[in-house]
Protein backbone atom coordinates (compact mmCIF):
# COMPACT_ATOMS: atom_id res chain seq x y z
CA UNK A 1 0.00 0.00 0.00
CA UNK A 2 3.04 2.68 1.03
CA UNK A 3 4.07 1.61 -3.06
CA UNK A 4 1.16 2.39 -4.58
CA UNK A 5 0.21 6.20 -2.34
CA UNK A 6 4.19 6.99 -3.62
CA UNK A 7 3.01 6.11 -7.01
CA UNK A 8 -0.58 8.21 -6.80
CA UNK A 9 1.94 11.22 -4.90
CA UNK A 10 4.43 11.69 -7.42
CA UNK A 11 2.29 10.85 -10.74
CA UNK A 12 -0.25 13.98 -8.99
CA UNK A 13 2.87 16.17 -8.66
CA UNK A 14 3.49 16.00 -12.33
CA UNK A 15 -0.09 16.12 -13.44
CA UNK A 16 -1.76 19.84 -14.31
CA UNK A 17 -5.53 20.45 -14.25
CA UNK A 18 -5.80 21.21 -17.94
CA UNK A 19 -4.39 17.68 -18.70
CA UNK A 20 -5.63 15.39 -20.74
CA UNK A 21 -4.75 12.05 -19.57
CA UNK A 22 -4.37 8.54 -20.89
CA UNK A 23 -4.10 4.83 -18.93
CA UNK A 24 -3.04 2.07 -20.87
CA UNK A 25 -3.47 -0.87 -19.14
CA UNK A 26 -5.93 0.38 -16.45
CA UNK A 27 -7.53 -2.75 -14.94
CA UNK A 28 -10.49 -1.98 -13.48
CA UNK A 29 -9.78 1.68 -13.26
CA UNK A 30 -9.04 2.18 -9.72
CA UNK A 31 -5.71 4.71 -10.25
CA UNK A 32 -7.11 6.66 -13.04
CA UNK A 33 -10.85 7.11 -11.10
CA UNK A 34 -8.15 8.52 -8.06
CA UNK A 35 -6.29 10.90 -10.40
CA UNK A 36 -9.82 11.88 -12.43
CA UNK A 37 -9.71 14.91 -10.08
CA UNK A 38 -6.36 16.00 -11.09
CA UNK A 39 -7.11 16.34 -14.31
CA UNK A 40 -9.43 18.15 -17.25
CA UNK A 41 -10.12 14.38 -18.44
CA UNK A 42 -8.99 10.76 -18.35
CA UNK A 43 -9.30 8.03 -20.45
CA UNK A 44 -9.02 4.37 -19.08
CA UNK A 45 -8.04 1.59 -21.22
CA UNK A 46 -7.81 -2.02 -21.05
CA UNK A 47 -7.92 -5.60 -23.51
CA UNK A 48 -10.19 -6.59 -20.73
CA UNK A 49 -13.74 -5.97 -21.45
CA UNK A 50 -14.62 -6.98 -17.84
CA UNK A 51 -12.29 -4.90 -15.92
CA UNK A 52 -13.81 -2.24 -18.16
CA UNK A 53 -17.20 -2.84 -17.14
CA UNK A 54 -16.16 -2.67 -13.36
CA UNK A 55 -14.54 0.85 -14.64
CA UNK A 56 -17.69 1.78 -15.54
CA UNK A 57 -19.35 0.34 -12.35
CA UNK A 58 -17.30 2.69 -9.99
CA UNK A 59 -17.48 5.70 -11.93
CA UNK A 60 -20.79 5.63 -11.59
CA UNK A 61 -21.06 5.01 -8.02
CA UNK A 62 -18.23 7.09 -7.26
CA UNK A 63 -19.69 10.04 -9.39
CA UNK A 64 -16.66 10.45 -11.52
CA UNK A 65 -18.15 12.29 -15.34
CA UNK A 66 -14.17 13.07 -16.68
CA UNK A 67 -13.29 9.81 -17.33
CA UNK A 68 -14.36 7.30 -20.28
CA UNK A 69 -13.41 3.59 -20.74
CA UNK A 70 -12.38 2.18 -23.95
CA UNK A 71 -11.32 -1.65 -24.69
CA UNK A 72 -8.42 -1.54 -26.34
CA UNK A 73 -4.76 -2.86 -26.10
CA UNK A 74 -1.60 -1.32 -25.28
CA UNK A 75 -1.79 -0.36 -28.62
CA UNK A 76 -4.38 1.81 -28.30
CA UNK A 77 -5.62 2.09 -31.82
CA UNK A 78 -8.89 3.18 -30.74
CA UNK A 79 -7.38 6.50 -30.16
CA UNK A 80 -6.00 9.52 -31.74
CA UNK A 81 -4.65 11.92 -29.09
CA UNK A 82 -3.12 14.16 -28.16
CA UNK A 83 -2.72 13.95 -24.78
CA UNK A 84 -0.42 15.60 -22.23
CA UNK A 85 0.22 12.45 -19.73
CA UNK A 86 0.15 8.50 -20.59
CA UNK A 87 0.07 6.68 -18.06
CA UNK A 88 0.93 3.01 -17.95
CA UNK A 89 1.78 1.39 -14.46
CA UNK A 90 2.47 -2.57 -14.12
CA UNK A 91 2.20 -3.24 -17.74
CA UNK A 92 5.11 -3.07 -19.78
CA UNK A 93 6.82 -6.37 -18.25
CA UNK A 94 3.84 -7.60 -19.71
CA UNK A 95 4.30 -6.31 -23.37
CA UNK A 96 5.86 -8.60 -26.14
CA UNK A 97 6.58 -5.43 -28.57
CA UNK A 98 7.78 -2.80 -25.62
CA UNK A 99 9.15 -1.01 -28.49
CA UNK A 100 6.26 -0.90 -30.83
CA UNK A 101 4.04 0.46 -27.84
CA UNK A 102 6.80 3.14 -26.24
CA UNK A 103 6.41 4.55 -30.13
CA UNK A 104 3.34 4.83 -30.17
CA UNK A 105 3.18 6.10 -27.06
CA UNK A 106 5.40 8.72 -28.49
CA UNK A 107 2.95 9.41 -31.35
CA UNK A 108 -0.02 10.11 -28.88
CA UNK A 109 1.60 13.12 -26.98
CA UNK A 110 1.63 16.33 -27.51
CA UNK A 111 5.59 17.61 -27.86
CA UNK A 112 7.12 17.96 -23.88
CA UNK A 113 3.96 15.40 -22.75
CA UNK A 114 5.07 12.91 -20.12
CA UNK A 115 5.24 9.12 -19.86
CA UNK A 116 4.78 7.77 -16.18
CA UNK A 117 5.56 4.42 -15.80
CA UNK A 118 5.58 1.30 -13.16
CA UNK A 119 7.45 -1.73 -13.93
CA UNK A 120 8.41 -4.94 -11.94
CA UNK A 121 12.48 -5.03 -13.12
CA UNK A 122 14.92 -7.93 -12.93
CA UNK A 123 16.84 -7.75 -9.51
CA UNK A 124 19.95 -7.31 -8.93
CA UNK A 125 22.11 -11.15 -7.53
CA UNK A 126 20.04 -13.29 -7.05
CA UNK A 127 16.72 -11.76 -5.77
CA UNK A 128 14.48 -12.20 -3.10
CA UNK A 129 12.76 -15.75 -3.08
CA UNK A 130 9.60 -14.69 -4.30
CA UNK A 131 11.37 -13.39 -7.67
CA UNK A 132 13.47 -16.82 -7.50
CA UNK A 133 10.33 -19.09 -7.15
CA UNK A 134 8.54 -17.13 -9.77
CA UNK A 135 11.57 -18.17 -12.30
CA UNK A 136 10.94 -21.61 -11.72
CA UNK A 137 6.86 -21.60 -11.83
CA UNK A 138 6.03 -19.17 -14.38
CA UNK A 139 7.46 -21.03 -17.22
CA UNK A 140 5.23 -23.66 -16.21
CA UNK A 141 2.38 -22.30 -16.07
CA UNK A 142 3.20 -20.81 -19.68
CA UNK A 143 3.02 -23.72 -20.94
CA UNK A 144 0.09 -24.80 -19.17
CA UNK A 145 -1.99 -21.72 -20.84
CA UNK A 146 -2.02 -20.15 -16.78
CA UNK A 147 0.15 -17.13 -17.43
CA UNK A 148 0.49 -14.52 -19.33
CA UNK A 149 3.61 -13.38 -21.34
CA UNK A 150 6.32 -12.31 -18.86
CA UNK A 151 9.77 -10.39 -19.63
CA UNK A 152 11.39 -9.59 -16.66
CA UNK A 153 14.12 -6.36 -17.37
CA UNK A 154 16.82 -4.96 -15.81
CA UNK A 155 15.91 -1.00 -14.68
CA UNK A 156 18.63 -0.09 -16.92
CA UNK A 157 17.23 -2.09 -20.25
CA UNK A 158 14.10 -0.47 -19.42
CA UNK A 159 15.17 2.95 -19.31
CA UNK A 160 17.38 2.30 -22.62
CA UNK A 161 14.28 1.20 -24.74
CA UNK A 162 12.14 4.03 -23.16
CA UNK A 163 14.98 6.13 -24.78
CA UNK A 164 15.26 4.50 -27.38
CA UNK A 165 11.70 6.06 -28.88
CA UNK A 166 12.49 9.46 -28.55
CA UNK A 167 11.86 10.28 -24.40
CA UNK A 168 14.06 11.96 -22.22
CA UNK A 169 13.83 10.42 -18.42
CA UNK A 170 13.61 12.81 -15.61
CA UNK A 171 12.90 10.73 -12.95
CA UNK A 172 13.86 7.38 -11.90
CA UNK A 173 13.17 5.48 -8.84
CA UNK A 174 12.83 2.02 -7.03
CA UNK A 175 9.31 1.60 -4.52
CA UNK A 176 9.78 -1.18 -5.13
CA UNK A 177 9.35 -1.80 -8.58
CA UNK A 178 10.84 0.81 -11.35
CA UNK A 179 8.66 4.40 -11.17
CA UNK A 180 9.61 6.42 -14.41
CA UNK A 181 8.72 9.55 -15.09
CA UNK A 182 9.83 10.56 -19.28
CA UNK A 183 9.32 13.35 -21.45
CA UNK A 184 8.74 12.99 -25.11
CA UNK A 185 11.40 15.36 -26.97
CA UNK A 186 11.52 16.22 -30.67
CA UNK A 187 14.30 14.14 -31.57
CA UNK A 188 16.10 11.27 -30.16
CA UNK A 189 18.09 12.45 -26.67
CA UNK A 190 21.69 12.34 -26.27
CA UNK A 191 21.54 10.60 -22.83
CA UNK A 192 18.01 9.24 -21.44
CA UNK A 193 19.64 8.22 -18.75
CA UNK A 194 19.13 10.31 -15.09
CA UNK A 195 21.94 11.57 -13.88
CA UNK A 196 23.82 9.65 -11.26
CA UNK A 197 23.06 11.90 -8.81
CA UNK A 198 19.27 11.97 -9.43
CA UNK A 199 19.32 7.81 -9.45
CA UNK A 200 20.83 8.71 -5.86
CA UNK A 201 19.19 11.28 -4.66
CA UNK A 202 15.59 9.45 -5.70
CA UNK A 203 16.42 6.09 -4.39
CA UNK A 204 17.85 6.98 -1.22
CA UNK A 205 15.03 5.44 0.83
CA UNK A 206 14.29 2.89 -1.34
CA UNK A 207 15.52 -0.86 -1.12
CA UNK A 208 16.72 -2.75 -3.82
CA UNK A 209 14.97 -3.20 -7.27
CA UNK A 210 12.29 -6.27 -6.70
CA UNK A 211 9.10 -7.22 -8.42
CA UNK A 212 6.43 -4.61 -6.91
CA UNK A 213 3.14 -4.45 -6.95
Amino acid sequence: MASYEFTLQRTRSHLKPQDKVLEIGAGTSSTALLLASSVDHITATDVSVEMIKIGQVKAAEQGVHNINFLVDGAMVEAVSGPYDVILAHNLFHLLDDLPGVLKRANKLLKPGGLLISKTPCKPQGFGPISYRIMQVVLPVMQLLGKAPFVAMRSAADLERLIGNQNFEIIEACNRPSRYIVSRKTTGKPENSRPSTQQVQQQTSSAGPQSQGS
